[in-house]
């Protein structure tokens, strides 16, 4: 199994996997720092420059120390994932970061495979929770695995459906894009696709 690290040291990880100040044409989210995109900054009102308009200005402007404080009350605490079982935690935490509330919708269709009788509705409720523990009691050793296999199918999908997506999951070389390695980080190594597998999966983009 992988190691479960503490919700402080995914924020930090985030942060740090995101990096500076970026603004690429081929992102719907926009400008962003350290992962925190400037649609974000608006819905929070932060406006750091002062000057009653949020724009890549304030963007440009976050801290990394800003950007982990929003990623733990916004994206960990309000949408309850501090509920669900621990070795969940981390892989949802990172996934709501850069899906929203699909990194829910995701696990909670895991969990309908998994026989729970649970709503795609995006929203952490006592049902997701009972069935989260539910499922976890069934498969205490692959319920995190499962989840980081679904992140990793939800990114191919996108990029299957959205050409200017392609080269967050697939690089240039013909290796993993970013998107792919991320979901991998919260999958045991026995679960990673080979290259191979890789190439094979993404041919048919061309």
């Amino acid at each position: 199994m992988i190691a479960v690290k503490s919700v402080d040291e995914i924020a930090r990880d985030i942060v740090r996997r995101e990096g500076g100040y970026v603004n690429d044409p081929d992102d719907p989210g926009g400008a962003t720092n350290f992962g925190v995109t400037i649609g974000t900054m608006r819905r929070l009102g932060l406006d750091l420059d002062g000057d009653n308009r949020i724009t890549a200005k304030d963007v440009k402007k976050l801290t990394a120390k800003q950007a982990t404080d929003i990623f733990l009350k916004h994206y960990y605490i309000r949408p309850k994932i501090d509920r669900l079982p621990e070795v969940l935690q981390a892989s949802v935490f990172d996934m709501q970061v850069n899906a929203g509330a699909g990194a829910i919708k995701i696990l909670q269709r895991l969990l309908r495979e998994f026989g729970q009788n649970v709503s795609a509705d995006g929203v952490i409720g006592p049902n997701t929770v009972k069935a989260a523990n539910e499922a976890y009691r069934q498969a205490p050793d692959h319920i995190a695995d499962a989840y980081g296999i679904a992140r990793r199918n939800y990114y191919y999908a996108l990029a299957d459906g959205r050409v200017k997506s392609r080269k967050y999951a697939r690089r240039k070389n013909g290796g993993k894009g970013g998107w792919i390695v991320r979901a991998e980080e919260f999958i045991d190594p026995r679960f990673h696709l080979s290259r191979a597998e890789h190439a094979e999966r993404t041919a048919k983009w061309g």
